[in-house]
């Protein structure tokens, strides 16, 4: 009985021992300029929660404590009203489940010192090898921010190309360099907007098992599923919606009728309405060989500018519905839009669909660039 209780608080004690060398952290800090009032901290503790916290400065001091499953990313500000990236005193910085020490300074924030995150280490190098391309980009990205004019801040943002191209080698770089790194995973989550689905995959497999696991890494696995099925060769995910003259239509009434040709697009989106009379000439020559376009637009919130946008870029002729996304009180449901079914990122993003319903052709985020398109429908309807 005795060596069954001895065993038992063993058990009990070095289960405690590993659960908080996986989950506490201890951020001890400093701040120069300020010696009493509070900081403001944001991140995921170990159950997902995501939690604000109001941190007193006493003495030019500071102390953030927690429990975290896995290296978490940190918002800290000295105002909870702050809401701009760009704001000097405002700062995001990863944080892992150990003690830790900070330095950081009233009105340059994002200066701060940090010790004892290798997360962190990993993303200020990163941010080191890719300043000297941010540095070049500022007079464009001050250029884009004090446009008011939507259309002209839209033909600065394609400016922005060949400057994120190069910070993107940079990011693909890291991300096959470092397969046991958590930020691999969190950097993922933004290149899904251009890498197609076997290039994804491929990084995912390269990864940790215990990247694999992280929260980033599930989530990237998730996508990878929802690529490949908007993707070709996939069977297209049918769906049935009322369209903008409120009548039903469903995909799969034009299985074994047309090609189709879905254009993931939104009202607001200025490089999908340039598109739209290409569209058109696309339609007009192909429509009577059996074609057919089917937008899908991204405007739930906004019908009235959706029928507005359709009306104004005369495309009434081609088949309308929106995709799907609700908005709740606590952010999205994405239960019933499209958009997420075909792993859809950016837009404007296109998917052909045979007339087996099958998918045979990507174009935008995930896929070939757009002008591949056109070449394609020849190979079809011209050969």
């Amino acid at each position: 009985m005795k060596k069954s209780i001895v065993f038992f608080a063993a058990l009990v004690l070095s289960t405690t021992i590993l659960l908080g060398q996986n989950t506490k952290f201890t951020l001890n800090g400093k701040i120069e300029g300020m010696t009493s009032g509070s900081l403001y901290f944001g991140h995921t503790d170990n159950n997902g929660q995501y939690l604000k916290k109001t941190i007193p400065v006493e003495n030019g001091k500071f102390k953030l404590e927690g429990n975290i499953s896995e290296p978490t990313q940190v918002l800290l500000c000295l105002d909870s009203t702050i809401q701009l990236m760009d704001d000097p005193n405002l700062a995001d910085f990863w944080i892992e489940a150990t003690t830790m020490h900070m330095e950081v300074t009233v009105g340059a924030f994002k200066e701060f010192k940090l010790t004892g995150s290798k997360t962190n280490d990993e993303e200020q190098e990163l941010r080191r090898l890719q300043a000297p391309i941010r540095k070049e980009m500022q007079p464009l990205l001050d250029a884009y921010r004090a446009e008011k004019d939507h259309e002209k801040a839209a033909v600065i943002r394609e400016q922005f190309e060949p400057y994120n191209d190069r910070m993107n080698r940079i990011t693909d770089e890291f991300i096959r360099t470092h397969p046991d790194s958590y930020l691999a995973p969190y950097l993922m989550r933004f290149r899904l907007m251009s890498l197609p689905a076997d290039e994804v995959e491929n990084a995912y497999n390269q990864w940790t098992e215990r990247v694999k696991n992280s929260s980033s890494g599930k989530e990237i696995a998730g996508e990878i599923v929802k690529l490949k099925k908007g993707s070709p060769g996939s069977v297209a995910t049918p769906f049935n919606r009322k369209d903008v003259n409120n009548e039903t239509f469903n995909l799969s009434e034009l299985k074994g009728k047309k090609y189709v040709l879905l254009d993931f697009w939104a009202s607001w989106c200025v490089p999908c309405r340039k598109g739209n009379p290409h569209l058109k000439t696309l339609y007009e020559k192909y429509a009577s060989m059996g074609f057919e376009i089917v937008c899908i637009a991204s405007d739930d919130d906004t019908p009235e500018k959706w029928k507005k946008a359709i009306e104004e870029d005369g495309i009434g002729h081609f088949r309308h519905i929106l995709s799907g996304l609700k908005s709740t009180a606590n952010g999205y449901d994405t239960s019933e839009d499209i958009g997420e079914w075909y792993g859809i990122h950016s837009l404007p993003t296109k998917i052909l669909i045979d007339k087996n319903g099958t998918i045979i052709g990507r174009y935008g985020g995930g896929g070939e660039p757009q002008e591949n398109l056109d070449q394609k429908l020849i190979e079809i309807f011209e050969k």
